[in-house]
This record gives structure tokens, C-alpha cells and sequence, in this order.
């Protein structure tokens, strides 16, 4: 099953998707859009493209577990694109995920400029990972 990633942000979006078989997370993008209305409607294109069967949402949770304004927005938005392209939506908990694609972009000397145009998309590539890590293994589905 193809699965596409995403990764909202409040004018950069990350995208990723998977192969077929459910091995390789791959890196799609960045969408850069400030408006809801317009952002769905470019995921939606993409997600036709890639010939997507299911989408992974990351949730921004707090640390103690809760969801926030950003939390809410992102199921929202989630649940939006789902209807929107007819897709399951599958909202996955990203708690650190920014952090993480900080540190691989360190590892790598990406800095700058360079660096806040990927660092979403290295964000969705981690979320989607986590859940092919987790759905291959059956852990916490």
C-alpha cells in the first residue's frame, strides 16, 4: 500500500510517501501555503499523483500526551484532506519529530536557508517511518 505523510506547519507542509511494499519512506517535498483551502487542495493533487491509499497526519501532541491548538488544527486539516480525496486518515503522534530532523540536518551540515526549506519534509519522512516501523511490527496500531 502507497502511504503519503504529511507534516503541517503554519506555512511549511512536509510531505513523504512510501512505496508499495511499505519499506522505503521517501522524501516528496515541501508545499509552502499559508491558506487551509489552498494547502488541502495541493496535498490533494500530490496525493493523487503519488497514487496514495492512505494518509499518515502527524499530531503534534504536548509532551505530557495532550493536544493543543496545533493538535487540533492538524486533525482538523487531516480529517478535511481525507474527505477531501476519500483517503483513511491515520493521525500519528510526531511528539520530537521536528527535533529529530534537526539533528540528522546537523549531522549533515545543513544550515541556513537550505535547512528551514527541508527540515518539514525531513519531519514527514521521520513520521512516516515510525509508522511503517510500528505497522510492520504491529505496535501501537
Amino acid at each position: 500500500m502507497i502511504i503519503m505523510a504529511i507534516d503541517f506547519g503554519h506555512v511549511r507542509t512536509g510531505v513523504a510517501v512510501s512505496d508499495a511494499t511499505e519499506l522505503l519512506a521517501s522524501p516528496v517535498g515541501t508545499v509552502t501555503e499559508r491558506k487551509d483551502e489552498v494547502l488541502l487542495k495541493k496535498l490533494a493533487v500530490i496525493a493523487k499523483e503519488r497514487r496514495a491509499e492512505m494518509l499518515v497526519v502527524g499530531l503534534p501532541r504536548n509532551m505530557d500526551g495532550s493536544c493543543g491548538d496545533s493538535a487540533k488544527r492538524c486533525e482538523a486539516l487531516g480529517n478535511a484532506l481525507g474527505e477531501m480525496t476519500g483517503l483513511p486518515v491515520t493521525m500519528w503522534d510526531e511528539r520530537l519529530t521536528t527535533v529529530s530532523a534537526i539533528g540528522y540536518l546537523n549531522q549533515t551540515d545543513t544550515r541556513g536557508k537550505k535547512r528551514k526549506a527541508v527540515v518539514d519534509t525531513v519531519s514527514a519522512v521521520i513520521i512516516l517511518e515510525d509508522y511503517l516501523r510500528r505497522r510492520k511490527n504491529g505496535i501501537g496500531l
